[in-house]
Protein backbone atom coordinates (compact mmCIF):
# COMPACT_ATOMS: atom_id res chain seq x y z
CA UNK A 1 0.00 0.00 0.00
CA UNK A 2 1.13 3.02 -0.87
CA UNK A 3 2.63 5.73 1.67
CA UNK A 4 -0.49 8.21 2.93
CA UNK A 5 0.25 11.68 3.74
CA UNK A 6 -0.17 12.56 6.83
CA UNK A 7 -2.87 15.14 8.59
CA UNK A 8 -0.09 17.95 8.60
CA UNK A 9 0.84 17.49 5.32
CA UNK A 10 -2.52 17.22 4.02
CA UNK A 11 -2.90 20.35 5.69
CA UNK A 12 -0.57 22.03 3.64
CA UNK A 13 -2.46 21.30 0.30
CA UNK A 14 -5.57 22.34 1.55
CA UNK A 15 -4.47 25.82 3.03
CA UNK A 16 -3.19 26.81 -0.54
CA UNK A 17 -4.99 29.06 -3.04
CA UNK A 18 -3.93 31.18 -5.51
CA UNK A 19 -2.82 34.01 -2.77
CA UNK A 20 -0.93 31.73 -0.68
CA UNK A 21 1.48 28.91 -1.68
CA UNK A 22 3.00 26.86 0.18
CA UNK A 23 6.41 25.80 -0.70
CA UNK A 24 9.06 26.97 1.35
CA UNK A 25 12.67 27.81 0.07
CA UNK A 26 16.24 28.83 0.09
CA UNK A 27 18.40 31.28 -2.07
CA UNK A 28 22.38 29.91 -1.53
CA UNK A 29 25.57 32.26 -2.81
CA UNK A 30 27.69 29.93 -3.78
CA UNK A 31 31.72 31.20 -4.94
CA UNK A 32 32.45 28.48 -7.26
CA UNK A 33 36.34 26.92 -7.39
CA UNK A 34 38.87 27.72 -10.06
CA UNK A 35 37.40 24.57 -12.28
CA UNK A 36 33.78 26.25 -12.36
CA UNK A 37 30.35 25.18 -11.70
CA UNK A 38 27.62 25.37 -14.24
CA UNK A 39 23.93 23.72 -15.05
CA UNK A 40 25.43 20.41 -15.78
CA UNK A 41 27.12 19.93 -12.72
CA UNK A 42 24.36 20.71 -10.78
CA UNK A 43 22.14 17.85 -12.68
CA UNK A 44 24.53 15.64 -12.51
CA UNK A 45 24.96 16.12 -8.38
CA UNK A 46 21.44 16.29 -8.26
CA UNK A 47 21.13 12.91 -10.11
CA UNK A 48 23.82 10.81 -7.49
CA UNK A 49 22.11 12.29 -4.59
CA UNK A 50 18.42 12.03 -5.02
CA UNK A 51 18.41 8.82 -4.04
CA UNK A 52 18.74 10.16 -0.73
CA UNK A 53 15.44 11.89 -0.41
CA UNK A 54 12.93 9.44 -2.54
CA UNK A 55 9.86 11.54 -1.88
CA UNK A 56 11.79 13.79 -4.43
CA UNK A 57 10.98 11.50 -7.34
CA UNK A 58 6.98 11.09 -6.20
CA UNK A 59 4.06 12.62 -6.72
CA UNK A 60 0.91 13.11 -4.85
CA UNK A 61 -2.18 11.26 -6.24
CA UNK A 62 -5.72 11.94 -4.92
CA UNK A 63 -8.04 8.59 -4.11
CA UNK A 64 -10.94 8.50 -5.78
CA UNK A 65 -14.41 10.17 -4.09
CA UNK A 66 -12.12 11.54 -1.62
CA UNK A 67 -12.60 8.51 0.83
CA UNK A 68 -9.25 9.09 2.53
CA UNK A 69 -5.92 11.20 2.32
CA UNK A 70 -3.98 11.27 -0.93
CA UNK A 71 -1.42 8.92 -0.89
CA UNK A 72 2.64 9.22 -2.56
CA UNK A 73 3.50 7.15 -5.53
CA UNK A 74 6.32 7.70 -7.63
CA UNK A 75 6.55 9.51 -10.81
CA UNK A 76 7.00 6.94 -13.58
CA UNK A 77 7.91 10.17 -15.88
CA UNK A 78 10.30 11.39 -13.53
CA UNK A 79 12.12 14.00 -15.10
CA UNK A 80 14.81 16.14 -13.52
CA UNK A 81 15.56 18.37 -16.25
CA UNK A 82 11.94 20.02 -15.70
CA UNK A 83 12.67 20.42 -11.91
CA UNK A 84 16.21 21.14 -11.98
CA UNK A 85 16.44 24.75 -14.06
CA UNK A 86 19.10 27.53 -15.71
CA UNK A 87 18.35 31.53 -15.27
CA UNK A 88 21.16 34.08 -15.56
CA UNK A 89 21.42 37.88 -14.44
CA UNK A 90 22.92 40.49 -16.83
CA UNK A 91 26.53 40.36 -15.88
CA UNK A 92 27.70 41.54 -13.43
CA UNK A 93 23.87 40.90 -11.71
CA UNK A 94 23.68 42.49 -8.32
CA UNK A 95 22.35 41.00 -5.08
CA UNK A 96 19.28 43.56 -5.53
CA UNK A 97 18.35 41.93 -8.99
CA UNK A 98 18.83 38.44 -7.12
CA UNK A 99 15.89 38.92 -4.84
CA UNK A 100 13.85 40.33 -7.76
CA UNK A 101 13.96 37.19 -9.61
CA UNK A 102 13.62 35.12 -6.11
CA UNK A 103 10.63 37.55 -5.99
CA UNK A 104 9.05 36.51 -9.11
CA UNK A 105 10.15 32.62 -8.48
CA UNK A 106 8.69 32.14 -5.61
CA UNK A 107 5.35 33.96 -6.58
CA UNK A 108 4.67 31.00 -8.97
CA UNK A 109 2.42 28.10 -7.79
CA UNK A 110 3.91 24.45 -7.76
CA UNK A 111 2.71 21.95 -10.41
CA UNK A 112 1.02 19.24 -8.57
CA UNK A 113 0.79 16.68 -11.04
CA UNK A 114 4.59 16.11 -10.66
CA UNK A 115 6.97 16.12 -7.77
CA UNK A 116 6.50 19.26 -6.33
CA UNK A 117 9.94 20.95 -6.43
CA UNK A 118 11.98 23.07 -8.34
CA UNK A 119 15.82 24.14 -8.24
CA UNK A 120 17.11 27.20 -10.58
CA UNK A 121 21.00 27.75 -10.95
CA UNK A 122 21.40 31.38 -10.94
CA UNK A 123 23.97 32.44 -13.15
CA UNK A 124 25.73 35.82 -14.00
CA UNK A 125 25.70 37.16 -10.12
CA UNK A 126 28.95 40.34 -9.60
CA UNK A 127 32.39 38.50 -8.67
CA UNK A 128 32.06 35.03 -10.23
CA UNK A 129 29.29 33.97 -8.07
CA UNK A 130 26.35 31.30 -8.40
CA UNK A 131 23.08 30.94 -6.48
CA UNK A 132 20.80 28.05 -6.05
CA UNK A 133 16.94 28.90 -5.33
CA UNK A 134 14.98 26.04 -4.51
CA UNK A 135 11.29 25.45 -3.90
CA UNK A 136 9.26 22.53 -2.03
CA UNK A 137 5.93 22.41 -1.13
CA UNK A 138 5.50 22.17 2.52
CA UNK A 139 3.84 18.70 2.36
CA UNK A 140 7.10 17.28 1.63
CA UNK A 141 9.41 18.36 3.91
CA UNK A 142 8.19 19.43 7.53
CA UNK A 143 10.10 19.46 10.93
CA UNK A 144 13.24 20.45 11.78
CA UNK A 145 15.09 17.06 11.45
CA UNK A 146 12.94 16.55 8.18
CA UNK A 147 15.93 16.14 4.97
CA UNK A 148 15.68 17.72 2.01
CA UNK A 149 17.13 17.79 -1.80
CA UNK A 150 18.71 21.55 -0.85
CA UNK A 151 21.20 19.62 2.12
CA UNK A 152 22.13 16.45 0.66
CA UNK A 153 23.80 17.87 -2.57
CA UNK A 154 25.94 19.90 0.27
CA UNK A 155 29.22 18.21 1.58
CA UNK A 156 31.44 19.46 4.60
CA UNK A 157 34.56 19.58 1.86
CA UNK A 158 35.63 20.91 -1.31
CA UNK A 159 36.34 17.18 -2.39
CA UNK A 160 32.85 15.61 -2.75
CA UNK A 161 32.43 11.87 -2.03
CA UNK A 162 32.66 8.93 -4.97
CA UNK A 163 28.95 7.98 -5.63
CA UNK A 164 27.89 5.21 -8.04
CA UNK A 165 25.12 5.98 -9.97
CA UNK A 166 22.04 4.30 -8.80
CA UNK A 167 19.75 2.64 -10.86
CA UNK A 168 16.07 3.90 -9.93
CA UNK A 169 13.02 1.86 -11.29
CA UNK A 170 9.41 3.81 -9.81
CA UNK A 171 7.50 1.25 -8.60
CA UNK A 172 3.88 0.37 -10.17
CA UNK A 173 1.14 3.24 -9.54
CA UNK A 174 -1.85 1.38 -7.29
CA UNK A 175 -4.43 1.12 -9.47
CA UNK A 176 -7.97 3.47 -8.19
CA UNK A 177 -9.83 -0.18 -7.52
CA UNK A 178 -6.80 -0.89 -5.44
CA UNK A 179 -6.59 2.88 -3.98
CA UNK A 180 -9.99 2.72 -2.41
CA UNK A 181 -10.38 -0.75 -1.11
CA UNK A 182 -7.16 0.69 0.93
CA UNK A 183 -9.42 3.73 1.80
CA UNK A 184 -12.57 1.63 2.50
CA UNK A 185 -10.32 -1.17 4.59
CA UNK A 186 -9.05 1.93 6.74
CA UNK A 187 -12.42 3.61 7.15
CA UNK A 188 -13.49 -0.18 8.41
CA UNK A 189 -10.88 0.19 11.01
CA UNK A 190 -12.00 3.73 12.21
CA UNK A 191 -15.98 3.41 11.99
CA UNK A 192 -16.41 7.09 13.03
CA UNK A 193 -14.67 7.99 9.70
CA UNK A 194 -17.26 6.10 8.19
CA UNK A 195 -20.03 8.14 9.31
CA UNK A 196 -18.30 11.17 8.58
CA UNK A 197 -18.10 9.69 5.16
CA UNK A 198 -21.11 8.85 4.55
CA UNK A 199 -22.65 12.38 6.13
CA UNK A 200 -20.63 13.76 3.68
CA UNK A 201 -21.71 11.42 0.68
CA UNK A 202 -25.00 12.59 1.89
CA UNK A 203 -24.33 16.23 1.23
CA UNK A 204 -24.97 16.95 5.25
CA UNK A 205 -24.23 20.27 6.00
CA UNK A 206 -24.67 20.16 9.50
CA UNK A 207 -22.55 17.48 10.71
CA UNK A 208 -19.90 19.71 7.92
CA UNK A 209 -21.01 22.87 9.83
CA UNK A 210 -20.63 21.48 13.45
CA UNK A 211 -17.16 19.62 12.48
CA UNK A 212 -15.56 22.95 11.14
CA UNK A 213 -17.00 25.08 14.37
CA UNK A 214 -15.36 22.37 16.52
CA UNK A 215 -11.88 23.26 15.00
CA UNK A 216 -12.42 26.72 15.19
CA UNK A 217 -12.98 26.66 18.75
CA UNK A 218 -9.94 24.96 19.07
CA UNK A 219 -8.21 27.51 17.40
CA UNK A 220 -9.95 30.16 19.22
CA UNK A 221 -8.87 28.16 22.70
CA UNK A 222 -5.21 28.27 21.19
CA UNK A 223 -5.21 32.28 21.05
CA UNK A 224 -6.41 32.53 25.01
CA UNK A 225 -2.44 31.67 25.50
CA UNK A 226 -1.78 35.91 25.18
CA UNK A 227 -3.17 38.23 26.92
CA UNK A 228 -5.43 39.75 23.74
CA UNK A 229 -6.15 39.69 20.31
CA UNK A 230 -3.66 40.58 17.85
CA UNK A 231 -3.32 43.95 17.40
CA UNK A 232 -4.45 45.85 14.16
CA UNK A 233 -1.01 46.33 12.24
CA UNK A 234 -0.19 47.32 8.71
CA UNK A 235 1.28 43.65 8.52
CA UNK A 236 -1.95 42.42 7.90
CA UNK A 237 -4.02 43.16 4.32
CA UNK A 238 -5.11 41.63 1.62
CA UNK A 239 -2.70 39.93 -0.05
CA UNK A 240 -2.32 39.14 -3.85
CA UNK A 241 -0.39 36.38 -5.93
CA UNK A 242 3.21 38.11 -6.50
CA UNK A 243 5.87 38.61 -4.13
CA UNK A 244 8.83 40.27 -3.27
CA UNK A 245 11.92 39.11 -1.06
CA UNK A 246 14.60 41.38 1.10
CA UNK A 247 17.35 39.91 2.37
CA UNK A 248 19.51 40.96 5.73
CA UNK A 249 23.22 39.45 6.40
CA UNK A 250 24.41 39.84 10.37
CA UNK A 251 26.81 38.23 12.31
CA UNK A 252 26.35 35.51 15.31
CA UNK A 253 28.97 36.88 17.59
CA UNK A 254 26.53 39.73 17.80
CA UNK A 255 24.06 38.17 18.91
CA UNK A 256 26.42 36.46 21.31
CA UNK A 257 27.84 39.94 22.92
CA UNK A 258 24.15 41.06 23.58
CA UNK A 259 23.19 37.91 25.00
CA UNK A 260 26.51 38.23 27.12
CA UNK A 261 25.88 42.02 28.28
CA UNK A 262 22.55 41.26 29.02
CA UNK A 263 21.25 38.24 29.29
CA UNK A 264 18.42 35.88 28.13
CA UNK A 265 19.17 33.59 24.83
CA UNK A 266 20.80 33.85 21.39
CA UNK A 267 17.27 33.67 19.85
CA UNK A 268 15.76 36.35 22.75
CA UNK A 269 18.16 38.94 20.78
CA UNK A 270 16.79 37.76 17.34
CA UNK A 271 13.61 38.90 18.65
CA UNK A 272 15.15 42.11 20.00
CA UNK A 273 16.42 43.16 17.00
CA UNK A 274 13.14 42.28 14.71
CA UNK A 275 11.19 44.35 17.18
CA UNK A 276 13.88 47.48 16.85
CA UNK A 277 13.59 46.98 13.18
CA UNK A 278 9.22 47.07 13.14
CA UNK A 279 9.25 49.80 15.52
CA UNK A 280 11.62 51.59 13.17
CA UNK A 281 9.98 50.83 9.66
CA UNK A 282 6.21 51.67 11.05
CA UNK A 283 7.63 54.82 12.58
CA UNK A 284 8.98 55.98 9.16
CA UNK A 285 5.55 54.90 7.53
CA UNK A 286 3.72 57.23 9.90
CA UNK A 287 2.04 54.71 11.82
CA UNK A 288 1.04 55.40 15.20
CA UNK A 289 3.45 53.58 18.01
CA UNK A 290 2.27 54.68 22.02
CA UNK A 291 4.32 53.64 24.95
CA UNK A 292 2.02 50.15 24.62
CA UNK A 293 2.15 49.40 20.78
CA UNK A 294 2.93 45.45 20.53
CA UNK A 295 3.77 43.66 17.37
CA UNK A 296 2.45 39.63 17.70
CA UNK A 297 4.89 37.11 16.39
CA UNK A 298 4.17 33.51 15.92
CA UNK A 299 7.49 32.25 17.26
CA UNK A 300 8.36 28.57 16.44
CA UNK A 301 11.81 28.00 17.26
CA UNK A 302 14.30 24.83 17.69
CA UNK A 303 15.15 23.02 21.04
CA UNK A 304 18.30 22.64 21.03
CA UNK A 305 19.55 19.74 23.55
CA UNK A 306 22.56 20.05 26.42
CA UNK A 307 25.56 19.94 23.91
CA UNK A 308 24.56 23.03 21.49
CA UNK A 309 23.35 20.73 18.64
CA UNK A 310 20.31 21.17 16.92
CA UNK A 311 17.35 18.86 18.69
CA UNK A 312 14.60 17.30 16.38
CA UNK A 313 11.45 19.38 18.11
CA UNK A 314 10.23 22.78 16.97
CA UNK A 315 8.09 24.86 19.74
CA UNK A 316 5.73 27.67 18.96
CA UNK A 317 5.13 30.58 21.02
CA UNK A 318 2.86 33.71 19.95
CA UNK A 319 4.79 36.39 21.65
CA UNK A 320 4.26 40.19 21.67
CA UNK A 321 7.17 42.13 20.64
CA UNK A 322 7.29 45.84 22.69
CA UNK A 323 7.82 47.78 18.89
CA UNK A 324 6.21 50.88 21.39
CA UNK A 325 9.13 50.59 23.50
CA UNK A 326 11.79 53.01 22.79
CA UNK A 327 14.99 51.08 24.69
CA UNK A 328 16.33 48.60 22.79
CA UNK A 329 17.76 47.20 26.24
CA UNK A 330 14.18 47.16 27.72
CA UNK A 331 13.03 45.30 24.27
CA UNK A 332 14.95 42.75 24.98
CA UNK A 333 14.22 42.51 28.48
CA UNK A 334 10.89 42.31 27.70
CA UNK A 335 11.08 39.74 24.92
CA UNK A 336 13.18 37.94 27.22
CA UNK A 337 10.60 38.12 30.10
CA UNK A 338 7.62 36.72 27.70
CA UNK A 339 9.25 34.07 26.65
CA UNK A 340 10.81 32.61 29.79
CA UNK A 341 6.85 32.84 31.09
CA UNK A 342 5.71 31.65 28.00
CA UNK A 343 8.35 28.48 28.01
CA UNK A 344 7.60 28.34 32.45
CA UNK A 345 3.85 28.15 31.66
CA UNK A 346 4.18 25.77 28.89
CA UNK A 347 1.81 27.96 26.14
CA UNK A 348 3.85 26.53 23.11
CA UNK A 349 0.79 24.56 23.21
CA UNK A 350 -1.65 26.57 21.43
CA UNK A 351 0.66 28.18 19.03
CA UNK A 352 1.71 24.44 18.05
CA UNK A 353 -2.17 23.33 17.78
CA UNK A 354 -2.11 26.16 14.96
CA UNK A 355 0.36 24.09 12.84
CA UNK A 356 -1.18 20.88 13.27
CA UNK A 357 -4.74 21.94 12.67
CA UNK A 358 -6.96 19.55 10.71
CA UNK A 359 -5.96 16.15 11.79
CA UNK A 360 -9.63 14.65 11.19
CA UNK A 361 -11.02 12.59 8.01
CA UNK A 362 -12.76 13.31 5.79
CA UNK A 363 -10.57 14.89 3.61
CA UNK A 364 -12.91 18.05 2.32
CA UNK A 365 -14.21 18.85 5.64
CA UNK A 366 -10.29 18.89 6.89
CA UNK A 367 -9.75 21.39 3.82
CA UNK A 368 -12.67 23.56 5.14
CA UNK A 369 -10.85 23.77 8.64
CA UNK A 370 -7.40 24.07 7.62
CA UNK A 371 -8.65 27.25 5.34
CA UNK A 372 -10.60 28.77 8.19
CA UNK A 373 -7.34 28.71 10.05
CA UNK A 374 -5.59 30.38 7.51
CA UNK A 375 -8.19 33.13 8.01
CA UNK A 376 -8.12 33.13 11.65
CA UNK A 377 -4.11 33.27 11.50
CA UNK A 378 -3.84 37.12 11.24
CA UNK A 379 -6.70 37.59 14.45
CA UNK A 380 -4.31 35.67 16.67
CA UNK A 381 -0.11 36.80 15.14
CA UNK A 382 0.86 39.67 12.91
CA UNK A 383 3.46 37.74 11.60
CA UNK A 384 5.66 34.16 11.68
CA UNK A 385 9.41 34.64 12.69
CA UNK A 386 11.04 31.53 12.55
CA UNK A 387 14.57 30.77 13.41
CA UNK A 388 16.62 27.90 12.22
CA UNK A 389 20.16 26.95 13.74
CA UNK A 390 22.42 25.79 10.44
CA UNK A 391 25.73 24.16 10.38
CA UNK A 392 29.08 26.59 11.53
CA UNK A 393 31.52 25.18 9.11
CA UNK A 394 31.87 25.67 5.69
CA UNK A 395 29.73 23.83 3.28
CA UNK A 396 30.20 22.65 -0.68
CA UNK A 397 28.32 21.85 -3.53
CA UNK A 398 30.52 19.70 -6.41
CA UNK A 399 33.26 22.22 -5.10
CA UNK A 400 31.64 25.52 -4.72
CA UNK A 401 31.57 27.02 -1.43
CA UNK A 402 28.16 28.05 0.14
CA UNK A 403 28.96 31.70 0.90
CA UNK A 404 24.94 33.12 2.25
CA UNK A 405 21.81 31.16 2.73
CA UNK A 406 18.59 33.04 3.39
CA UNK A 407 15.20 30.65 4.17
CA UNK A 408 12.32 31.67 2.47
CA UNK A 409 8.81 30.99 4.60
CA UNK A 410 5.47 31.40 2.62
CA UNK A 411 3.02 33.79 3.85
CA UNK A 412 -0.59 32.50 5.71
CA UNK A 413 -3.81 34.80 4.58
CA UNK A 414 -3.88 38.17 5.19
CA UNK A 415 -0.23 38.33 6.31
CA UNK A 416 2.28 41.04 4.85
CA UNK A 417 5.76 39.60 5.52
CA UNK A 418 7.18 36.25 7.14
CA UNK A 419 10.85 36.62 8.43
CA UNK A 420 13.01 33.07 8.20
CA UNK A 421 16.57 33.47 9.62
CA UNK A 422 19.31 30.74 9.56
CA UNK A 423 22.70 31.11 11.26
CA UNK A 424 25.78 29.43 9.31
CA UNK A 425 29.65 29.55 9.51
CA UNK A 426 29.02 32.38 12.03
CA UNK A 427 26.68 34.52 9.95
CA UNK A 428 23.05 34.80 10.84
CA UNK A 429 20.94 35.33 7.92
CA UNK A 430 17.85 36.53 7.46
CA UNK A 431 15.04 35.91 4.22
CA UNK A 432 11.87 38.27 4.04
CA UNK A 433 9.25 36.66 2.01
CA UNK A 434 6.55 39.78 1.38
CA UNK A 435 3.22 40.53 -0.79
CA UNK A 436 4.81 42.47 -3.24
CA UNK A 437 2.03 45.38 -3.21
CA UNK A 438 1.69 45.65 0.32
CA UNK A 439 5.47 45.80 1.26
CA UNK A 440 6.98 48.02 -1.10
CA UNK A 441 9.54 48.82 1.36
CA UNK A 442 10.76 45.43 2.56
CA UNK A 443 14.25 46.69 1.62
CA UNK A 444 14.27 48.84 3.97
CA UNK A 445 12.96 46.73 6.37
CA UNK A 446 15.70 44.56 5.93
CA UNK A 447 17.95 47.15 6.31
CA UNK A 448 16.56 48.21 9.38
CA UNK A 449 17.20 44.93 11.02
CA UNK A 450 21.01 44.88 10.39
CA UNK A 451 20.66 48.58 12.14
CA UNK A 452 18.55 47.21 15.44
CA UNK A 453 21.03 44.93 16.27
CA UNK A 454 23.71 47.44 15.59
CA UNK A 455 22.09 49.68 18.23
CA UNK A 456 22.41 46.68 20.67
CA UNK A 457 25.71 45.69 19.98
CA UNK A 458 26.69 49.41 20.68
CA UNK A 459 24.89 49.67 23.65
CA UNK A 460 26.31 46.48 24.81
CA UNK A 461 30.34 47.31 24.69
Amino acid sequence: MPERLSALDVSFLYLEEPTTPMHVGGVAVFQPPAAGFDYDELVSLVEQRIAFVPRYRQRIKQIPGHLAKPVWVDDAEFDVAFHVRRSALPRPGTDQQLRELVGRLMSRRLDRARPMWEMYLVEGLSDGRVAIVTKTHHAMVDGVAAVDLAQVILDDASTPPELGAQLWMPRPEPSAVGLVADAVSELIRRPTEVVDTVRLGLLDARATATKVAGTAMGLLAAARTAARPAPDSPLNAVIGEQRRFGTARTDLDSYKAVRKAHGGTVNDVVLATITGALRAWLLARGEPVAAGTVVRAMAPVTVRSDDDTPGDRVSSYLVDLPVGEASPVMRLHQVSFAMKAHKDAGQSVGADALIRVGGFSPPTVHALAARMASTLSRRLFNLVVTNVPGPQAPRFAAGAEMQEVYPVVPLAKGQAVSIGLISYNGGVFYGLNADRDVMPDVEELSQLIEESLAELVGLSA
